[in-house]
């Protein structure tokens, strides 16, 4: 049959069969059956990208490869390294910076030893965990895209559609994964320091900083380098600290943004309506609607309970380090300033943190950083720096979002056990007693009139966030 003879539906069938086996396309036999003009050289350079993406994702997974290129493309755009007077100016305050912290906090230093690193550095150290936050809304995507096309293609169609099923799972997660190394390239330009991103982006007690964006974040402070790199080192020492002695603080972190983002579905009207109109010369709507999350619903209440944990978590794991940072810093000529200008630049971010918080839903800035300072503050002046410290050992001591709220129950409660008075029982303890009885009767291993007060068995606090 020629191909003139052919009907639209064989035309696109073929047309979709050379797509997916890798085979040549005709520029204008696609545009003749999208009823468009399309410039050939444009169209055939788009298809090549299309069958490559086919090719790297037969079995349906996402290739994160494409998240790398264009992250290290951004971060390396501008050529430039790190110099030897950077690195000098730099461990030298680090060095300072991690005498002063011994006397702010009895939390270690860590055994690794703070690094400078160059952006493209930070973005190979630092995607391992961007994938993990993002891979829930890829794969949502990459679906919807698959049920998109299941609706749009003729019945006749629907077994091809079925068996490309992977295929265009791994085109969808490709597209997003390209989007996702955008965000993270143009965050690379704003970060100055590990601990900056707002999450454990680096692995415990890591400590780096980017002297690239260092010089760039005193502008218009009027306040010395060396004052403010004082600061910038004792927080990024603080934080691995933190990092470094509570080992199970990063997986919790980590654990409950998976717990978010696990909860986030695509709208598929929205992409099914984008889909019907979308010109393949015209590919600037949907790079938008990703940049802008307009492809992501209203968080659900489950998500809005997730989202309000995690707020808590952060805020407690920054206002600790502000805190401390604050105390190890003190001879700081210009620390007020100082700590009030890092304060609000990371409760304002930037616009690579707005768009990772639209492209992932999930926005990493605490909002309650400052009544936890102001908690962590009260802790420390009632108990002293050893027992607001001990807070981290285990997650079941840490302060929750009451605490937050009202810091003087859990200061009194600090204050009664310095004292070493043993805490009123409450519900939980008296059914933890009435179970460890029961459980000696019948063993025969305990006598009636046996102590079985469980309070020194739970630690003071054991309220999760």
């Amino acid at each position: 049959m020629a191909d003139d003879d052919r009907t639209p539906e064989e035309e696109f069938q073929e047309l979709m069969r050379r797509l997916m086996s890798g085979g040549a396309i005709d520029p204008e036999q696609l545009s003749r059956m999208a009823g468009m003009e399309i410039d050939p050289a444009m169209l055939s350079q788009l298809m090549q990208q299309f069958q490559g993406a086919f090719a790297g994702s037969a079995d349906g997974s996402i290739s994160w490869e494409a998240t790398r290129k264009q992250a290290l493309h951004i971060a390396n755009q501008d050529g430039l390294g790190v110099t030897s007077g950077q690195r000098t100016d730099l461990d030298q305050a680090y060095a300072l910076a991690g005498l002063w912290l011994g006397e702010a906090t009895t939390l270690s230093p860590t055994a690794e030893s703070p690094r400078i690193v160059t952006r493209g550095e930070w973005v190979e150290e630092t995607l391992p965990v961007w994938q993990e936050v993002a891979e829930p809304v890829a794969t949502s995507i990459a679906d919807a895209l698959t049920d998109a096309l299941r609706t749009q293609v003729p019945d006749e169609m629907q077994d091809l559609v079925q068996s490309a099923g992977r295929l265009m799972r791994g085109v969808g997660g490709t597209l997003f994964a390209t989007q996702l190394g955008q965000v993270v390239g143009k965050l690379s330009l704003e970060v100055v320091s590990g601990a900056d991103a707002g999450i454990p982006v680096l692995p415990a007690g890591a400590a780096v900083i980017l002297p690239q964006n260092f010089a760039e974040l005193g502008a218009g402070l009027e306040i010395p380098d060396d004052q403010l790199a004082l600061y910038i080192a004792a927080r990024e020492l603080a934080s691995a600290r933190l990092f470094r002695h509570a080992k199970w603080l990063r997986l919790h972190v980590l654990s409950q943004i998976g717990d978010y983002a696990r909860g986030i579905h695509v709208d598929t009207d929205a992409l099914e309506e984008m889909a019907s109109r979308l010109d393949p010369s015209q590919p600037e709507e949907l790079r938008a609607a990703l940049e802008s999350g307009a492809l992501l619903p209203q968080q659900s209440e489950e998500q809005r309970l997730a989202l309000t944990r995690l707020e808590n978590l952060l805020a407690l794991v920054e206002g600790w380090v502000d805190v401390v940072t604050a105390d190890a810093t003190s001879r700081v000529p210009h620390l007020d300033r100082i700590a009030e200008a890092i304060r609000r630049r990371r409760a304002e971010g930037g616009p690579a943190e707005d768009a990772l918080g639209a492209l992932v839903g999930l926005r990493l800035r605490p909002r309650r950083l400052r009544e936890a300072s102001a908690m962590w503050r009260s802790v420390t002046e009632a108990v002293g720096i050893a027992a607001r410290d001990s807070l981290w050992d285990y997650p079941d001591l840490m302060p929750t979002s009451e605490d937050i709220d009202d810091p003087a129950a859990l200061v009194a409660r600090l204050e009664s056990q310095a004292r070493g008075e043993t805490p009123a029982s409450d519900d939980l303890d008296d059914a933890l007693a009435r179970l460890f009885a029961e459980e000696a009767e019948r063993s025969g291993d305990a006598s009636p009139d046996e102590d079985t007060d469980p309070s020194d068995r739970r630690p003071e606090g054991d309220r999760p966030v």
